[in-house]
């Protein structure tokens, strides 16, 4: 027996040590590469194993797997960590003539005039790092800090998906015994403007820009408030290495790609100086296509041998610098704010600006996104303001010149009728946000269309914002059902629309009928769905016919859905003229294929709240686990609770599940639910 008992343990590790390895390319491969190898639900079926596995064998825990990426514990506080080799800051320079005189700089330290050899990069404009690998394992991640000492986030970056918490076997370069990973952490723009757009809609304080919004995640004590935010990462370079040496930056760079970093894409070796301008002009052409910040390009000396004969100064080293683009801000005036109205009847007030130019561009207005948002920076008509555009992020004010007031400047107040339809603004208890309660507005179809149409949902190329204007004033389009009733000839007649562009349109509108449930789900533009929601839904019931049928409660059964978000989806579908135009979009051809829903698990429909700390498995990993069984996870405990599992210091909610005479799990008896026992 204990040849066989011992036997399976070997077999049980074997598997779990496979499923990491597994799980870490696929990781990579989406993360880092965006190129997939498996679908979605192969990569939750392979999770789910590792994760039954390592609750039922505590003994395999291991700080380096997967299932580590969802977040730990909370901390008290953050520790500190010394830097082994400092985190240096680099030397700028603001034009060619300067970057011309760099380039001398470093021929006369040489004592030589032919051409050096460069790697230029983008810089990222994020958070610094240090991710500290021993024998390929991620053990320690921190903050630049002060460049000597920084803070101790290890939890906060396992979060993040694209940091490898493994480093990947190659043949050409064995894994380092010690091995210091310099790079940037970054919230990409879609994220940061999603993220920014769900803040503004509770009425939460926005993020200025995406470098503020990586600083914050990382800086939370609670690693799953990080895990929940899409965060990315690039490594430009290292502190130590042990066990392998390189000739130049760019072979190390190779390397790092090869153990399963991500590197600063967009990089390339520049033999001379005339070809590092070649890559600064193109990467500044490119800014604004980016899905992230970029604020310059960093030069650096491709040898390492001749960064050692440079060397450094107290603060920066000789050998690179960072060539910096044109400022993304500037100061200008608010002229007016004025309210505009969204697809779902939102006011947003919009501040006209005196016209700055900004990276190129001339900025005329700027998204203020709420009153809270207003009242908290305080701004006015008739304020100087700091603007910043990043990218094709909507321009924004970041703050006011208070120095600069006059005394003239006024107060805005959001108008108690709709500006376009003159229907009645209200703003519900609880809510940042103020409503048009017009059902037939117009400014709410032409938003509504305009995101129907939109790459992300019905991707009918084409269908921009100036034809839509005119579709909607000539009485052509009521609603998207209309859409796929327009003809050639009623699309030629529109202004600056000719015969040829309208037959594209009609071809596009007819490729659009093609598409899955989800996107025709968020296409709809219900309030509090997107298209993970949607997608959620689509599973979940596998038949628009159901989920239009399903009131609050079965809505409710769904992952991640609570009551508000199945009181939206309910009132939608409950609007007789909501249902119409569906049948008007499947009459006019709109189809999807059958959508397999998720078999029931066996906890299906009961619902759980988690309480205190569990000690084999953090929080998001038991509520990850008990939805994966067809459990609803809620933070609140009431009559229709099942259970409450209580870890350690419960608090009151195990107080209230006593008073309801709801069961109590300890975390054994969660342990036996999860198991299937």
């Amino acid at each position: 027996m204990a040849a066989d008992s011992t036997a399976g343990s070997h077999k049980i590790r074997q598997e779990v040590e496979r499923l990491r390895a597994e799980l870490a390319l696929h990781n990579h491969r989406y993360y880092v590469l965006d190129e997939p190898l498996v679908s979605d639900a192969e990569y939750d079926q392979l999770f789910r194993r590792l994760v039954d596995l390592e609750a039922a064998y505590p003994a395999l825990h291991d700080p380096a797997s997967p299932t580590q990426k969802v977040g730990a514990p909370p901390l008290a506080a953050f520790t500190q960590v010394r830097h082994s080799v400092p985190m240096l800051s680099l030397a700028n320079v603001a034009s060619r003539a300067e970057m011309q005189e760099f380039h001398h700089r470093v021929q006369r330290a040489l004592e030589t005039t032919q051409d050096i050899e460069y790697v230029a990069e983008p810089k990222i404009d994020g958070v610094a790092v240090e991710l500290v690998y021993e024998n390929g394992k991620l053990a320690v991640g921190s903050t630049r800090g002060d460049g000597v000492t920084g803070e101790d986030v290890t939890a906060n970056l396992k979060t993040v998906r694209s940091i490898p918490l493994t480093l990947l076997p190659q043949p050409a370069h064995p894994i380092p015994r010690r091995l210091e990973v310099r790079g940037e952490v970054f919230l990409p723009k879609v994220s940061f403007r999603s993220l920014n757009d769900t803040r503004a809609e509770a009425g939460e304080p926005l993020f200025a820009n995406p470098r503020n919004a990586t600083a914050g995640s990382l800086k939370q004590l609670d690693s799953s408030i990080t895990a929940g935010r899409p965060l990315d990462f690039f490594c430009y370079g290292i502190g130590q290495i042990e066990g392998d040496t390189f000739a130049s930056y760019w072979d190390l760079r190779q390397a790092l790609i090869g153990w399963g970093v991500k590197a600063v894409p967009l990089g390339r070796v520049c033999p001379t100086v005339e070809e590092v301008f070649a890559v600064c002009d193109d990467l500044e052409a490119r800014r604004d296509s980016l899905d992230y910040d970029i604020d310059g390009v960093v030069v650096k000396v491709n040898s390492f041998a001749l960064q050692a004969q440079l060397g450094q100064i107290s603060r920066s080293p000789r050998w690179a610098t960072a060539y910096k683009f044109p400022a993304i801000q500037a100061t200008t005036t608010v002229l007016d704010i004025v309210p505009q109205v969204g697809r779902i009847g939102t006011l947003t007030p919009v501040a006209e600006l005196a016209p700055v130019h900004i990276g190129g561009v001339t900025v005329k207005s700027a998204s203020l996104h709420n009153m809270d948002e207003i009242r908290r920076k305080d701004i006015r008509i008739g304020d100087t303001v700091i603007v910043e555009r990043a990218g094709d992020v909507i321009p924004y004010v970041v703050k006011i010149i208070p120095e600069k007031r006059t005394g003239r400047e006024r107060s805005f107040t959001m108008p108690t009728a709709c500006p376009v339809c003159n229907a009645q603004v209200v703003r519900e208890a609880g809510e940042a946000a103020y409503r048009c309660t017009g059902l037939t507005c117009p400014a709410q179809l032409k938003e509504s269309l305009k995101f129907f149409a939109a790459r992300g949902s019905m991707d009918i190329d084409g269908l921009g914002e100036k034809i839509i204007d005119q579709l909607v004033d000539k009485n052509l389009v009521r609603d998207p059902g209309d859409l796929y009733l327009l003809t050639a000839e009623q699309l030629a007649a529109l202004d600056r629309l000719g015969e040829k562009s309208a037959h594209n349109l009609t071809d596009a509108l007819e490729r659009s009928k093609t598409t899955t449930l989800p996107r025709l789900i968020a296409a709809l533009g219900i309030r509090h769905v997107g298209e993970a929601t949607a997608r959620q839904l689509a599973e979940h019931f596998g038949d628009l016919d159901r989920i239009m049928r399903a009131g609050e409660e079965a809505l409710q059964d769904v992952s991640d859905i609570g009551p508000e978000v199945a009181r939206s989806l309910a009132a939608f579908f409950d609007q007789e003229h909501n249902r119409a135009v569906i049948k008007k979009l499947l009459d006019a051809g709109v189809h999807f294929p059958q959508v397999e829903t998720k078999p029931a698990g066996s906890l299906h429909g009961q619902i759980f709240v988690l309480t205190g700390t569990l000690a084999s498995l953090t929080r998001p990993e038991a509520k990850q686990r008990l939805e994966a069984l067809g459990a609803k996870v809620t933070s609140s405990v009431s009559k229709k609770t099942a259970y409450v599992v209580a870890g350690t210091d419960p608090g009151s909610k195990r107080d209230k599940a006593e008073k309801l005479g709801i069961p109590i799990l300890n975390e054994a008896e969660l342990l036996e639910k999860l198991s299937g026992q």
